[in-house]
Parts: structure tokens; C-alpha cells; sequence
């Protein structure tokens, strides 16, 4: 039994999920203190708060309900997407694309569908006949 659970630790595919899981939370870390510390203070001087919590609260019936809180959650998803995407995504298809260039490696051309290509290859026979 303890065979067992030790090959399943030891797969490849559960070790490199471990350490997937460990360096995802310390990236996360890392963009979060971002967003937290440089994204938000930025537009925080713009607008003039840190937050949007205070921003379209309305009370029916002794219930708050609170649009400002939900915009600060929404805002600072798209703050954590952007550096993500602007820090992360740009930078590695940049590397990635010089990578490919100096190899020589071309993008793949997308697959032409069977009926589209037979399609085509009927209406260039129709026309060679005219």
C-alpha cells in the first residue's frame, strides 16, 4: 500500500502540478503586491480614494447594498489582467516569436477543412469547363 502511494507521489505529473501550485501563489503574490501597492495608489491619486466601496450604496429595509464594493472587486480584476497580460503574456510571445525567428520555425497554416477544399476544387473545375 505504501508502494502504491509512493509511485503516485512520485509520478511526473503530480510533482510538476506541486510546483505549478507553489510558484502560481508566489506569482500571485507578486501581482497582487502590484496592484495593491503601485495600480491602485496610482488611481487612487487620480480619483481621489483608494476604493470605490463607498460609491452607490443604497439601504432598502436596513440592507446595504453595495455597488462600490462590487466596482473595487471588478477594477482591481481588470488591474491583476492587465499586468498580468502586460508584464507576463506580451513579454514571453515577444521571446517566444524571436525564439521561433531565429530557429527558423514558421506559425503553422490552419488546417483547410476537407468539404471547403472540396468545395473548392468542384468550383475550379466548373470554371476551367466555361
Amino acid at each position: 500500500m505504501l508502494k502504491g502511494f509512493r509511485d503516485f507521489i512520485m509520478k511526473g505529473n503530480v510533482v510538476d502540478l506541486a510546483v505549478a501550485v507553489v510558484i502560481g501563489a508566489a506569482f500571485g503574490a507578486v501581482v497582487n503586491s502590484f496592484v495593491a501597492n503601485i495600480l491602485m495608489p496610482l488611481i487612487s491619486a487620480l480619483v481621489g480614494a483608494p476604493n470605490f466601496d463607498s460609491f452607490g450604496k443604497i439601504t432598502i429595509n436596513h440592507n446595504d447594498i453595495l455597488f462600490g464594493s462590487f466596482l473595487t472587486v471588478l477594477v482591481n480584476f481588470i488591474l491583476v489582467a492587465a499586468a498580468i497580460y502586460f508584464a507576463v503574456v506580451v513579454p514571453m510571445n515577444h521571446i517566444i516569436a524571436r525564439r521561433n525567428a531565429k530557429l527558423g520555425i514558421k506559425a503553422n497554416e490552419p488546417a483547410v477543412d476537407p468539404q471547403v477544399e472540396l468545395l473548392t476544387e468542384i468550383r475550379d473545375a466548373l470554371r476551367s469547363r466555361q
